[in-house]
């Protein structure tokens, strides 16, 4: 059972004992001087003003309802808008309020504003989060630059369940990858002129069922192991806001949840920031069946800590009798407008002028901005498969074949776009290819697609003409194109549409066939990748991608991406992932073991596979000391050595497992990770420190568990590595 307490009972210890188990997070420090000012603001603000400044709406057509809300006070941030022209509008009926406190303009700048990137799973994939941060930087500048203030990014919801949609926005299975890469999109988006939302706290990648908004059964050892890590390396890079989640944890809708938003998050974790609804939510209590109405719905979720409604309206129409009727404090409620107020003095948003506004919108170096994007794409790319040197396409392939017609799709998938302004041009996969084909070499085009995600055929009979005439077939498919991002949960993983059959009938002409697949989200591989030479995962490559996927086909570009999400065989394997816990009865093929009567256990690519068009190899894993303090440190090195012919980046993990043990612990843990570069015959030793306090884990009340015993310790180029060394935890 995986409920090892009631839902109370979890809450209730859960709220209890962070204090002593979080405690890295720091005191709070608060400029004096904002301080200051905000207690002579609030000291001046009605109750409708302070009340205001908790409503969030959506910006809506007309605009004239809303601007006279502003300047009577009665918003305190508005999201959506996304026009230059209208952000001033807005900014001016601030200015024209009695106290003239500026506006927050949220949006979901998350991977793309004007120019599209890879989506954050991709950004995962390079395994560099000084990427991420970069890519994060270069979206907020667009963004910032017509006027936005706050991104609903990043979302960092570990999840293992790539049924559901939205791990097309995180960071994949890993808490480790993923507060690696939280902390640095946070980083990033506040560089480039954005306050953040780390999203969605807590435990909404868990849905039962990979099912969008389901709820999720989560004991308190998993919360803190798996589910908080990216949330704490968020709040401790500086994000602004935190977006309560959706969804129930334990039978409790966020929401509404007191031990969760106002103990542990802001209480122990030390968040000073602003917590918002997600869209509609504290509305939405009523569906949980936790509210009779609005009314109840808006008391309750202020009451659990949810400082900003965003769009329910339940604040704006209900929290004032609430006060009157004694079921909210107005301390409690001048809490939430300090928090709301410390973001925008911490902003600067007070010190904007009309003259800024009138400037709207700045300049940005698009060719900045797209090389970025390039950049992300190039090392996001991961080579599952690549028998025989499929790829790279050199210059012995006389002719190749492109089939799919994703070839010559413009879409970015996640262009969002400021309002009124044109679609960036987007080069094309087929003409990227055109490009760079040796002048020896020929390149025949076959859509074989009504349709770039393959919902029909078109060609059919002439894409298998041209891969019987081809030397090699490169045949790219694309997931659905609506198939990923929110509400776009899916119980079948296969390719999508007819794109499997064509693949079918290519593979029936004995040609050799590399296999291009677009997409937000793990899929099932199996029947596919077992007709084909090569598998290359290009993701949603973006504005910039099918310029880079060329340059990585042709070899310009050496694949370096690994996989921050487990590739299942089958869907009856999920949720799965790496770090599973051991059974009494290991697979070994047999049948009482645990397995599966008709498959294969194990993932079809593991978490952090990903190949290279040359090889490395891993030799002398050493420790400077095979006995290691809990208050010391583990200090390892591993020679890793480029033994093909070509240059190359290699991922480098590091993996343990605690053998013994008073609970059953992971079969892998990922504990630290470095990118290399190395030139054919290069060999480099890579050194890892690792504190022992990241060898622990939390028990069921939530508490650090530091625990001597032996351990194995893992280095290698994916989860599956199988060099490795003993070392033993001591006590002090």
């Amino acid at each position: 059972m995986r409920r090892l307490l009631p839902a109370l009972t979890i809450l209730l210890a859960l709220a209890g004992t962070m204090a002593g188990t979080m405690a890295s997070a720091g005191p709070i420090r608060r400029d004096p001087a904002i301080e200051a000012s905000i207690g002579r603001l609030l000291a001046r603000m009605t109750l409708q003003e302070k009340i205001g400044q908790l409503n969030l709406p959506s910006h809506v057509f007309p605009r004239d309802g809303q601007l006279e809300e502003v300047r009577q006070g009665r918003i305190g941030g508005v999201l959506n808008v996304a026009h230059p022209d209208h952000i001033r509008e807005f900014a001016a009926a601030a200015r024209g309020s009695r106290l003239g406190i500026p506006l927050l303009f949220g949006l979901d700048a998350i991977y793309a504003f004007r120019i599209a990137f890879p989506p954050p799973l991709a950004w995962a994939a390079t395994w560099r989060p000084s990427l991420a941060e970069a890519a994060a930087e270069a979206i907020a500048g667009e963004a910032a630059a017509i006027g936005i203030n706050w991104t609903f990014a990043p979302m960092v919801d570990v999840s293992r369940d790539p049924r559901w949609g939205r791990v097309i926005e995180g960071a994949g299975e890993d808490a480790v990858l993923g507060a690696a890469f939280a902390a640095a999109r946070v980083r990033g988006y506040r560089k480039g002129g954005l306050a953040t939302s780390v999203k969605h706290f807590v435990g909404y990648g868990a849905p039962e069922g990979g099912r969008e908004y389901n709820g999720a059964e989560i004991s308190t050892a998993e919360l803190y192991d798996r589910y908080l890590p990216p949330f704490r390396a968020a709040i401790e890079a500086g994000s602004e806001t935190v977006m309560a989640s959706f969804n129930t944890i334990n039978g409790v809708p966020v929401t509404a949840n007191r031990a969760l938003i106002t103990n542990l998050l802001k209480r122990d974790l030390g968040f000073d920031g602003a917590v918002t609804s997600d869209f509609v939510a504290v509305g939405e209590l009523v569906n949980h069946g936790v509210a009779v109405d609005l009314s109840e719905a808006a008391r309750k979720a202020f009451l659990a800590g949810v400082d900003l409604d965003m769009e329910s309206r339940a604040y704006d129409i209900h929290l004032g009798s609430e006060l009157a009727a004694g079921h909210v404090s107005r301390a409690a409620i001048d809490d939430a407008v300090r928090r709301v107020l410390r973001i925008k003095f911490r902003l600067g948003l007070f010190d904007k002028t009309p003259a800024n506004f009138a400037a709207l919108p700045l300049a940005v170096s698009e060719v900045g901005v797209r090389a970025t994007a390039r950049e992300v794409a190039r090392e996001s790319f991961v080579l599952l498969k690549n028998e025989h040197a499929a790829l790279p396409i050199v210059p012995g392939y006389l002719s190749v074949a492109l089939i799919g017609a994703a070839a010559q799709s413009t879409n970015d998938h996640s262009w969002y776009g400021p309002a009124g302004q044109t679609k960036p041009e987007t080069e094309t996969l087929l003409e990227a290819l055109r490009k760079r084909i040796g002048p020896r070499q020929s390149l025949d085009y076959v859509s074989g697609f009504a349709d770039p995600c393959g919902k029909a055929f078109a060609d059919k009979d002439a894409a298998i003409a041209a891969s019987l005439e081809a030397d090699l077939t490169v045949l790219i498919v694309s997931e659905d194109c609506d198939a990923s991002g929110e509400g776009v949960s899916r119980t079948d993983l296969a390719l999508t549409g007819v794109q499997q059959e064509l693949l079918e009938a290519l593979a029936a002409t004995g040609r050799r066939i590399v296999l291009v697949v677009e997409t937000g989200r793990p899929l099932v591989l199996t029947a596919a990748a077992k007709l084909v030479g090569a598998v290359l995962i290009a993701w949603h490559p973006g504005t910039e991608g099918r310029t880079a996927l060329a340059e990585a086909l042709v070899g310009e570009v050496n694949p370096s991406g690994k996989l921050p999400m487990t590739f299942p065989r089958a869907i009856g394997q999920i949720p799965l992932a790496y770090n599973g816990l051991p059974t009494s009865r290991p697979w070994n093929g047999q049948r009482f073991t645990t397995g599966y009567i008709d498959e294969d256990p194990t993932p079809l690519y593991p978490f952090g596979h990903g190949l290279s068009y040359t090889e490395f190899g891993y030799s002398d894993l050493q420790l400077v000391s095979n006995r290691v303090s809990r208050n010391g440190t583990l200090e390892a090195s591993v020679t890793v050595t480029n033994t093909g012919r070509r240059d190359g980046s290699e991922v480098v993990q590091l993996y343990t497992r605690q053998l013994v043990a008073s609970r059953s612990r992971p079969v892998r843990e990922l504990k630290a990770f470095q990118k290399i570069n190395l030139q054919p015959g290069e060999a480099r030793t890579v050194r890892f420190r690792l504190p022992a306090r990241d060898l622990g884990f939390h028990d069921d009340a939530g508490r650090l568990i530091i625990e001597p015993g032996p351990f194995k310790l893992f280095a290698g180029g994916s989860s599956a590595a199988d060099l490795w060394v003993p070392f033993t935890l001591v006590a002090d």
